[in-house]
């Protein structure tokens, strides 16, 4: 007989609540053309569970922006969040120009074999959501229910042209202090979020560097920035309207990435998306408040 089994039996009510509310850290193999790499995850919930929700975070970001909102469906779900190669535990690729869609989406495909189920729910924030589009966009694909956060078919430009000012950037600073101001500042439009959830996010977005602090991802994931300026919108609704499962879209009031405009036709076309305008944010909400998560609770269903 296994610990786990073991666990799963004898353990209290109260005790297995609390074992849930704590990710277990794990990683996958996987391949791209010029060779192999470890993408990490957090794993929340029961691990047995075959309700599974994976959450994936955008370009810069990294998995534990998803502990608020995973730790609140844990009881009801296996939460899965990777954190996206290049970012925060997982490998970095030696060559930059992989940093792409495609290859997220084979690592996502490789992480969903890993977990050994058939089916998934998925939140994606802006590239996560990205991820998920293309990966919904699939015949055969495992996705069952998807969220989209601040993300559709329409990437506007300037919205492109302003994360290109700071990505892969070769920021640094003295100590946490200094790091949590400027990541405040570059992430502002998540809205009015509490001091205890911006250092959350500070401790998770930065790593030692010798005698200072750096972003927690590799710079190469800017080159795509630096190497092709964005001059217009990037329009994918061909692969929006190939989407047939059922699909909710979150948009901050104030983004720049997502328009009102996009939003309304997401509502009209492909999946017909259930959406929702979150007032007083603008890309992304940070799914951190209990009025940001209950809709996506409400939407993805009662076991």
């Amino acid at each position: 007989m296994s610990i786990r089994t073991v666990l799963a039996r004898f353990l209290s009510p109260s005790a297995k609540a609390a074992a849930g509310q704590q990710p277990r850290r794990n990683s996958v193999l996987c391949a791209s053309p010029k060779g192999l790499h470890r993408m990490a995850y957090l794993e929340w919930g029961d691990p047995a569970s075959d309700r599974v929700l994976v959450c994936v975070h955008g370009l810069t970001r990294n998995a534990h922006d998803f502990d608020f909102i995973a730790r609140a469906l844990a009881d009801d779900y296996r939460v899965v969040c990777p954190d996206v190669v290049g970012r925060g535990g997982s490998d970095w690729l030696a060559d930059k120009a992989r940093y792409a869609v495609p290859q997220y989406v084979a690592d996502m495909v490789t992480l969903i074999a890993r977990l050994a189920v058939e089916r998934v729910d998925w939140i994606g924030t802006s590239m996560g959501g990205l991820i998920g589009m293309t990966l919904a966009a699939q015949e055969k694909t495992p996705i069952r229910r998807l969220v989209l956060n601040d993300v559709g078919p329409v990437l506007a430009a300037a919205a492109l042209q302003r994360i290109g000012t700071y990505v892969g950037r070769d920021f640094r600073f003295a100590d946490l202090a200094a790091a949590e101001s400027h990541l405040r500042k570059a992430h502002a439009p998540f809205g009015a979020l509490s001091d205890a959830q911006w250092q959350h996010l500070t401790v998770h977005s930065f790593r030692r560097d010798g005698d200072g602090y750096v972003f927690a991802y590799d710079p190469g994931i800017g080159d795509a920035f630096r190497n092709a300026p964005v001059l217009m919108d990037v329009d994918v609704w061909p692969l929006y309207d190939r989407i047939a499962c059922p699909t909710l879209v979150l948009r901050g009031a104030e983004s720049d990435l997502l328009s009102r405009e996009t939003l309304v036709h997401m509502s009209l076309r492909g999946p017909c998306a259930t959406t929702i305008e979150v007032e007083g944010v603008g890309h992304a909400p940070a799914l951190m408040e209990e009025s940001q998560v209950a809709p996506i609770r409400d939407f993805l269903g009662a076991p």
